[in-house]
């Protein structure tokens, strides 16, 4: 008998291999609701409408006028505009704690005798100049000193806090620029001025962050760091830039506080960096960053304002608002956190 070769073996046919069943493509629809951000936002607006309706049937002699509408949208201009420059930060993969005190003492620097005797052109560059300066001296410790944003962004607080105080003397400086003092009284069409202002704010971030190299920049630098740079991109350079952006923001919402209150305090902004972080949170950003949308940080700004609308109107106490706020956030980081374990499976 002749041996078969050992090519000519008969071998047991192999079971064929398992796979998992494809997992079906999303929708354009779902892909345009969840992955753009869409149905986030949509989420908020809900909300807004059922704070709305609560308020509504809590004060319905208060709540759904146009005067209390306007209150509610002139309150929350300043926030928002603080919020706009941590949005920057935040989807670059930062955080920026000092936005609060910086803006008071941007507030305190352009309030000073010294500084009013000069004019409001003067008043309005010298808040800029302290905002922009802080937001570098934040920009280049975090970029180029290595130091954690966290701690380098706490150290300007606590700085900004010191020399706010020391500048003033802890007392409130009174603006007597009619310039300054005629911004938050100015109405166009019946709206103040600063919600205008508020408006053009968001205008301009959104075109940057959207439909500019540097916002598709802060969205690769927030993802990925390390690929950014392989890409060619200047993280560095453009992690400081980021940080000059809510310097920025510090600067024009200290005007806009000094315009409204005819002060400036080195108690100004006490709390608000918490604020315009947890709007940022509830509006969809990433806190490890690489995604968000500015429309959402505005509706968490919008819903918090709202928030605190109704329990003033009602005769509520802080305590409770406040309560009702860390829940808001609890909970907004928790579908975060779910989110991006269901996007990862």
């Amino acid at each position: 008998m002749n041996e078969p070769s050992p090519t000519s073996e008969a071998r047991a046919p192999e079971a064929p291999e398992a796979h998992p069943p494809a997992r079906p493509e999303p929708s354009r629809v779902v892909r345009l609701l969840f992955e753009g951000g869409i149905g986030r936002n949509m989420g908020l607006v809900a909300v807004l409408v059922l704070l709305a309706v609560v308020g509504v049937v809590t004060a319905p002699q208060t709540f759904p006028t146009a005067s209390n509408l306007l209150t509610v949208l002139t309150s929350a201009s300043i926030i928002g505009v603080l919020t706009v420059g941590v949005t920057f930060v935040i989807i670059g993969g930062g955080i920026d704690l000092s936005v609060g005190k910086v803006m008071a003492l941007a507030s305190v620097w352009a309030t000073t005798v010294a500084t009013q005797s000069f004019g409001a052109l003067v008043m309005i560059f010298c808040a800029l100049a302290v905002g922009v300066g802080a937001g570098l001296i934040n920009g280049v410790l975090i970029a180029y000193g290595r130091i954690v944003p966290f701690i380098a962004t706490l150290a300007m607080l606590i700085s900004a806090q010191g020399l706010a105080e020391l500048i003033s003397g802890r007392r409130s400086q009174i603006v007597t620029d009619p310039v300054i003092a005629a911004i938050a009284s100015t109405r166009i069409l019946g709206i103040p001025l600063l919600v205008y202002i508020f408006a053009v704010v968001i205008a301009v971030g959104w075109v940057v962050l959207n439909r500019t190299t540097f916002g598709r920049r802060t969205f690769a630098i927030g993802g990925n760091p390390e690929a950014a740079r392989l890409a060619g991109v200047d993280v560095r350079r453009h992690t400081v830039l980021l940080y000059v952006v809510s310097g920025l923001c510090c600067g024009i919402a200290a005007i806009m506080i000094a315009s409204l209150t005819t002060t400036g305090s080195s108690t100004h902004g006490t709390l608000y960096e918490l604020d315009a972080i947890a709007a940022v949170i509830i509006g969809g950003t990433l806190l490890t960053g690489g995604r968000g949308t500015l429309i959402g940080s505005i509706l968490g700004v919008l819903v918090f304002t709202v928030i605190t609308n109704l329990f003033v109107l009602n005769n509520l106490a802080i305590e409770v608002q406040n309560i009702a706020k860390g829940a808001i956030i609890v909970v907004a980081v928790l579908i975060q956190a779910r989110a991006r374990r269901s996007s990862t499976t």
